[in-house]
């Protein structure tokens, strides 16, 4: 089969690799059928993030149809189309049992690496580093999807691979960021970033009822998508932002404020954004705290969060929408390609 593989610092290539076996009895193969590319995976490609070794497949954004299913997983069945989560998960840990499915305690076959590196593993993550497990990213032809039995979710008829790819990721990371909000009808909601989380965070708020949404960002194309998502744009490189903000709100401010900046964010606008892309630069830092200070700087915020993923936690609540009230994801694509382009 073709599949994308690290080979080395921006150094991604198209082979061709074995087919997946199936190795466990929960495990189940996947036919891709469309995967994306997450901002995640530019870590692994700028060489942000240790643990890779030369020929690791990547992506952990994907879906597809179930072609094999191993003896002991009665919860899938051949031919059914599913979205894979990024996070492994076995479902019966005390972690998992408990709803906190990105660190389940099984999932990861290099635990004991993880732990030194961060102090705490993480669940087992699809094509990101050995750190996370070492397994075959979902930027290939077929997957082998571990404990498969509880890593999916099965797509109801009539709903195109568009509209439910980014349940895989990075729509759930966008709409738990606008949740933890507890985004009221009067609220106007600030969001800073509008790359892929950013899009989404955008259209979970206007899911959510928020009065008005505010983009923040200086990339001309993201901004006209984020109008097309139903936000008001702040371009920072045009105007100021906290002045912006208070003319929006008749100088009230934001009650809610969303950090959605990736860490490879390029801007350079002022003194603390540059020390801190430096310190990134020389591996002291990976967030850019930059955000977080104009966050601060709003007096009216009552909610400041950064975007992260509970995705089992929101992906019924994203299906029904998906499904009865035609919310389209698909506005998120901007490019199609075949694996080899």
């Amino acid at each position: 089969m073709k599949a994308l593989r690290w080979h080395g610092k921006k150094d991604i290539r198209c082979d061709t690799v074995p087919d997946p076996q199936i190795e466990q009895p929960r495990d189940a193969i996947v036919k891709v059928s469309s995967c994306a590319i997450c901002g995640s995976d530019l870590h692994l490609f700028d060489g942000f993030m240790p643990g890779m070794e030369p020929g690791d497949i990547v992506g952990h954004e994907f879906m597809g149809e179930v072609v094999e299913v191993g003896k002991g997983n009665s919860a899938l069945k051949v031919g059914e189309r599913v979205v894979v989560p990024f996070t492994i998960i076995c479902g019966e840990c005390e972690q998992c049992k408990r709803g906190y499915f990105s660190v389940c305690e099984r999932s990861n076959r290099n635990r004991d690496a993880a732990d030194k590196l961060f102090g705490h593993t993480s669940a087992g993550l699809f094509g990101y580093t050995h750190l996370t497990g070492g397994y075959a990213g979902g930027q290939a032809e077929y997957v082998r999807v571990p404990f498969a039995d509880k890593t999916h979710v099965k797509i109801p008829e009539g709903l195109s691979d568009e509209q439910v790819l980014f349940l895989g990721d990075i729509f759930p990371t966008g709409w738990q960021a606008a949740m933890q909000c507890d985004i009221e009808t009067t609220d106007t909601v600030a969001i800073w970033g509008a790359g892929p989380v950013g899009q989404m965070a955008i259209r979970s708020a206007v899911l959510l009822g928020a009065k008005q949404v505010i983009s923040i960002d200086c990339v001309p194309e993201r901004l006209a998508m984020a109008r097309a998502g139903g936000a008001v744009t702040i371009d920072f490189e045009e105007e100021s932002v906290l002045e912006r903000l208070n003319d929006l709100t008749r100088g009230k401010g934001p009650e809610k404020c969303i950090d959605a900046v990736g860490m490879e964010s390029h801007a350079t606008r002022s003194i603390d954004s540059i020390y801190d892309r430096a310190k990134q630069a020389v591996m002291l830092e990976t967030d850019r705290p930059h955000v977080l200070r104009d966050d601060l700087c709003v007096p009216s915020c009552r909610h400041a969060v950064g975007a992260g993923c509970l995705w089992r936690t929101h992906r019924q609540d994203s299906i029904r929408r998906i499904d009865e009230q035609g919310t389209d994801l698909a506005q998120g694509a901007n490019a199609r390609q075949p694996l080899d382009r």
